[in-house]
């Protein structure tokens, strides 16, 4: 079989399965409510955030210019590591270009042919390719399941072990059950990796996310993305000192890979000290949330995503075309971008929104909702 005719018949079958993707650009000045992008805390367009990324790219340039082990590594990096270091409590962090990378640097430098990961079924696609890519036995485990975890744990047999998890998941919305997780872990001598992309800014006391309430726990290694509550781009792994110089030397997604540029390393850190300094922010997601999962019939979000099953890709297609007519930008997520096979539009909570736009944001989606979610 030829690759075109190959191409062309993995395409019919997308069509037929209504899973056929495309891209979108936005246009400037779009006259729509972003309900579907994941700038939880509108920090992304803040004058602040704005005005830090666009005067480290005049200062520093477009591009940082090389890797972080070359002469990609600038002050900014380092203030931006020690600030969400001491954010989210943890005693050291390292900055990657993207939270993909973060994970990929965390599990594949630490998790190699002598050890066993154990990861929760719904983690994100970066973990699930990170434990393949580190060549370690996988064990997947029904979700937020404990007594699985152990279980898995008990036929480590003497290998190092690693257990993957997301402190808010990204589809469902909701949180690991990370003190009975860490406790496991602490017993049984295996790291706890926490995903922290959609708990950072969001979750915990004053949004510094899951972790943080679990204290020193050395067994935690906690990976984050600054592209969502922050409102930039780039990824971090948070630990120990000896993780960090431990990445440093041995993660190659970090070691072989361009630097974060100055201008989104920059936009972080300015994002980062306006969440410090409003706690209000992380506040209104969730009392939005819990207004709209009312509204919608749905199950509370423990983080600022909201999930809405549909019947059908198709049905979830539909939806989500209607909800733009009117006005309002909306995730659609169908397989394989589900854990569990079921279509959903996937709602993300905003703090950035005014109030009056976040009242007419509700009406329209509870209209499409009660519509189609179970339209023939």
């Amino acid at each position: 079989m030829s690759w075109q005719r190959w191409l062309a018949e993995q395409r019919e079958e997308r069509e037929r399965a209504g899973l056929r993707r495309a891209l979108r650009p936005r246009a400037l000045g779009e006259d729509v409510l972003d309900l579907a992008g994941n700038d939880y805390l509108g920090l992304s367009a803040h004058p602040e955030v704005r005005a830090a990324a666009a005067g480290a790219a005049r200062t520093w340039g477009a591009g940082s210019g090389a890797s972080r082990l070359v002469t990609g590594t600038t002050t900014l990096h380092g203030e931006l590591e020690a600030e969400l270091a001491d954010f989210t409590g943890r005693p050291a962090a390292l900055v990657c270009s993207t939270g993909y990378h973060a994970n990929l640097s965390a599990v594949t430098a630490l998790a190699d042919r002598d050890a066993l990961i154990v990861s929760d079924a719904h983690v994100h696609a970066s973990l699930i390719d990170a434990a393949r890519l580190s060549r370690a036995a996988v064990e997947v485990v029904p979700h937020n399941d404990v007594d699985a975890v152990r279980a898995a744990l008990e036929k480590a047999d003497g290998r190092r072990a690693m257990v993957l998890t997301e402190s808010v998941y990204s589809v469902l919305g909701d949180a690991a059950p990370l003190p009975e997780l860490a406790a496991l872990c602490a017993e049984r001598g295996a790291l706890l990796l926490v995903d922290e992309a959609h708990g950072l800014g969001v979750v915990g006391d004053g949004g510094r996310g899951l972790v943080a309430g679990l204290g020193e726990a050395p067994q935690v290694v906690m990976t984050a993305t600054l592209s969502k509550s922050l409102g930039a781009m780039g990824g971090a792994v948070l630990g120990s000192p000896e993780l960090v110089e431990h990445l440093v030397n041995r993660a190659r997604p970090f070691i072989f890979d361009t630097a974060l540029a100055p201008a989104p390393t920059a936009g972080a850190l300015a994002a980062l000290r306006l969440l410090r300094d409003r706690p209000d922010l992380p506040e209104r997601i969730h009392d939005r949330a819990a207004r709209l999962a009312e509204r919608l019939g749905v199950t509370r979000s423990a983080g600022a995503v909201l999930s809405v099953p549909m019947s059908s890709p198709q049905r979830a297609l539909a939806a989500q075309d209607a909800a733009r007519q009117a006005g309002v930008r909306v995730g659609c997520f169908r397989p394989p971008s589900v854990p569990d096979g079921v279509s959903r539009l996937r709602i993300t909570t905003q703090a950035g929104i005014a109030e009056d736009a976040w009242d007419r944001a509700v009406e329209v989606l509870a209209g499409v909702v009660e519509r189609h979610r179970s339209a023939a």
